[in-house]
């Protein structure tokens, strides 16, 4: 009976040992980011929001982040963030705190300079300057600083390029006389000094708007990619009304379905990701809430739409409007859209414990 005893203890300790050898060299399914599986066996959507982080979309806080929870009932597996050039930073310290929240972070990458108006034109972060290795230093020391922070997040470098908002968009550099051209060049060179840093833990996102600025062949979203060499995702953003002097009202399912089919063209196997979605109140031209329903129910029969990313905010225009996409802008939107997300082909964040 002693021996017998002591050979069951000592097995007893070599399980405690295993556990604990277990716990730290095999990796955790929760410490696993969600970009990183296999997508194409992924049943759902991975739910994603930007949550009105401030004047330069980089003020992200804890708070910001609960509160917006709370209201969504749900928590983002993504979060959206931006670091715009003008800034001269890496975002060292949003991407630990959204880490630390087990959430994907998910940067815009703006060569933009202050005070960051749209509709202007290329400033002193333009393609061109780029291309003329001006920036280097600073792409490289952004490139070391996404090798130190060393785990998996996604990039959109220069969204929405076929629009004409943006200083990068093609329409600057030559439109039809080889803007898209540029673009491409800049691309490259940009994620291959990244690259060249040794931060491969980057997923580059290519994000065109659903509908070009100018409908012409040069500034379709083909025209732009770079090639799959280059891209880890494909992305979209599609809006629906959000100024008082533009735009009819239009429904979300024709906004998504030719362009859905025109990117998802532009290469046979790679996710796609709505990285921003949204609409304002105009309730005399239509139902915000019909239209987050709508897009709620509908994104996830896309098949090849791996995850969608709301953008939750409010903001001034210059004629003195205000444009309010936030998820809470009227008590029927809240409903739509906690109604909407609750459903569990919207996957969250892995840290989804709780009862909201």
């Amino acid at each position: 009976m002693g021996q017998a005893s002591a050979i069951r203890k000592r097995l007893n300790t070599m399980k405690k040992l295993l556990a604990i050898l277990l716990l730290f060299y095999l990796p955790s399914q929760g410490k696993t980011s969600p970009i990183e599986g296999n997508t194409k066996e992924q049943k759902g959507v991975l739910f994603g929001a930007y949550m009105d982080f401030g004047e330069t979309e980089d003020a992200v806080t804890l708070e910001g982040i609960e509160d917006f929870e709370k209201l969504a009932g749900k928590r983002p597996a993504i979060i959206a963030s931006s670091s715009y050039w003008g800034e001269q930073t890496f975002p060292k310290k949003n991407l630990a705190l959204i880490d630390r929240h087990g959430a994907t972070p998910l940067i815009f990458w703006s060569p933009w300079d202050k005070p960051y108006d749209q509709n202007k034109g290329p400033d002193r972060f333009s393609l061109r300057e780029i291309l003329s290795g001006k920036w280097d230093a600073y792409i490289d020391a952004w490139g070391d600083g996404a090798k130190e922070f060393g785990k998996p997040f996604l990039v959109s470098f220069c969204n929405e390029m076929n629009g004409d908002w943006f200083p990068w968009s093609g329409c600057f550099y030559g439109a039809k006389k080889g803007g898209n051209e540029v673009f491409k060049r800049a691309w490259r060179y940009v994620i291959d000094r990244v690259r060249a840093r040794g931060a491969s833990n980057i997923r580059w996102v290519f994000h065109v708007n659903a509908f070009p600025a100018e409908n012409d062949m040069w500034n379709m979203m083909a025209a732009y990619y770079p090639g799959p060499n280059y891209v880890d995702w494909l992305g979209l953003s599609v809006y629906g009304k959000q100024f008082r002097k533009s735009d009819d009202w239009a429904e979300f399912r024709p906004l998504l379905d030719w362009p859905y089919k025109e990117l998802t063209a532009i290469d046979p196997v790679k996710p796609v990701m709505i990285a921003e979605f949204g609409v304002g109140d105009f309730p005399k031209l239509g139902s915000k809430a019909e239209w987050i329903k709508d897009a709620l129910s509908m994104i996830p029969e896309y098949p090849r739409i791996k995850a969608a990313v709301y953008w939750h905010e409010r903001w001034q225009n210059q004629d003195g409007s205000f444009s309010n996409i936030r998820i809470n802008s009227s008590p029927s939107v809240l409903k739509a859209f906690r109604e909407g997300i609750s459903h569990p082909l919207w996957i969250p964040s892995k840290k989804e414990n709780d009862q909201r």
